[in-house]
């Protein structure tokens, strides 16, 4: 694999237009001996991955991104050299990176969209640093905030806000649950290849015991533990997040608060749609903070929370932790470019001021947002007088959206010729 970076299109943004995250004055680029050090990025499902080299690409950098799918619809932005790969993760991941790293001058900043690429440059981290700038936590800290069972067990030791659950690892586990209050949500600790091999659900919510178990049945054969948790009463517009970058001393390099306004599916789902939430900025980045310094958590992260109706409490329900969100986004519209910023101090130039006087517009997945809302028409929250930003669509960035409708369509074709292979 080579790479010139003569060959990258011009992102057609000046850097200088790019609001700053962490200094107090506004950031003008100077002229700089990394300028050109490339952002490597590793693909994952979604548009996460397209978010990044989108922010990415509001400065002048090489962006190469490496992925296993030539149709995954990143691969088709303008703005990046692609590189394909054999496998997103593992061994065969480590070894591509190598590869790459022989054509590239310089250690070029390493950008993560996956659980699993996360952890594999974290097990093989020594290797990997001598030719890429990365920032990673502890592997142990990273493994126990990936796996929910053990991000349930550490938020709950420190103090933090979060739904009651219990473990599951045989039938008989579901005695210890009695105490919660249905409706339940069932889930894995973490989606392991054969939970996305069995075309499992995200989460499931049940509403009886005789649900959880035929629904722990399934689980139980494809993962050694599930978790049952007491769900959050509220709309799906209640759920809150928190996106960061922390630098090495811990401290937040950059910060975007903001608000779902639909996921797909309804109650269980990934964002369809969402917009910045600077209403709770003061509650839940403090929270957020608080707990990442806990755990000694650096490097790009994040937290989801949902409100709950009956007490107005925010409580946290996941972190994201390792790689990049995949509404990532959502903030770099509003200003706050977390890709750009780590970026910025991860070649130790000058780090953007974040800019906090912006008028909230919404970024959406379009298709899962109708989806969503012509499901569960009570909870839509359109926002009709927001301006709306298509998470694939771009005037001057057009190929990635033919590719997503593609997938999206070769994905409902498969679904419907094993409905009717499965008929009886």
């Amino acid at each position: 694999m080579s790479f010139n970076p003569g060959e990258r299109k011009s992102a057609g943004v000046k850097a200088s237009g790019d609001p700053s995250c962490r200094s107090g004055r506004r950031f003008k680029p100077r002229k700089h001996s990394g300028a050109r050090i490339p952002a490597v990025i590793v693909g994952g499902r979604g548009a996460g991955t397209l978010g990044v080299v989108r922010s990415l690409s509001q400065a002048d950098i090489p962006i190469i991104l490496l992925d296993e799918s030539a149709f995954a619809p990143a691969m088709h932005s303008r703005y990046s050299h692609k590189v394909a790969i054999s496998r997103a993760s593992g061994v065969p991941l480590v070894k591509d990176l190598l590869t790459l790293a022989t054509s590239i001058t310089g250690r070029a900043v390493l950008f993560l969209n996956s659980d699993d690429a996360a952890l594999t440059v974290s097990e093989y981290r020594t290797e990997l640093e001598k030719h890429y700038r990365f920032r990673l936590p502890r592997h142990d800290c990273l493994t126990s905030l990936i796996h929910k069972t053990t991000f349930q067990q550490l938020a709950e030791a420190r103090g933090f806000p979060v739904p009651r659950a219990v473990i599951i690892e045989r039938i008989a586990d579901l005695s210890r649950a009695t105490e919660l209050r249905f409706p339940w949500i069932v889930k894995p600790p973490r989606a392991t290849p054969g939970y996305v091999r069995g075309r499992f659900a995200r989460a499931y919510k049940v509403a009886s015991h005789e649900q959880t178990e035929a629904v722990c049945r399934r689980m139980l054969a494809v993962v050694p533990e599930v978790v049952v948790q007491e769900w959050i009463d509220g709309p799906d517009s209640d759920l809150y997040f928190c996106l960061q970058y922390r630098g090495a001393d811990g401290a937040t390099v950059c910060s975007f608060t903001g608000r779902k306004l639909s996921i797909w599916p309804p109650d269980v789902g990934v964002t369809a749609s969402c917009t910045a939430a600077p209403e709770v900025r003061l509650i839940l980045q403090p929270l957020t903070e608080a707990f990442f310094e806990q755990v000694s958590f650096v490097g790009m992260g994040g937290i989801e929370f949902k409100k709950d109706a009956r007490t107005g409490q925010f409580m946290m329900i996941e972190p994201t932790v390792g790689r990049a969100d995949g509404q990532e986004e959502v903030a770099t519209i509003h200003g706050v470019n977390i890709p750009l910023a780590a970026y910025y101090y991860e070649i130790g130039t000058e780090v953007p001021l974040a800019k906090r006087d912006f008028s909230p517009v919404i970024w959406r997945d379009f298709f899962s947002h109708w989806r969503s809302v012509h499901r569960n028409r009570s909870q839509q929250d359109a926002k009709p007088n927001r301006r709306a930003y298509d998470a694939y669509w771009r005037l001057d960035d057009p190929m990635p959206v033919f590719f997503h409708v593609l997938g999206g369509s070769m994905r409902s074709l498969r679904k419907s010729l094993d409905r009717s292979l499965h008929r009886p």
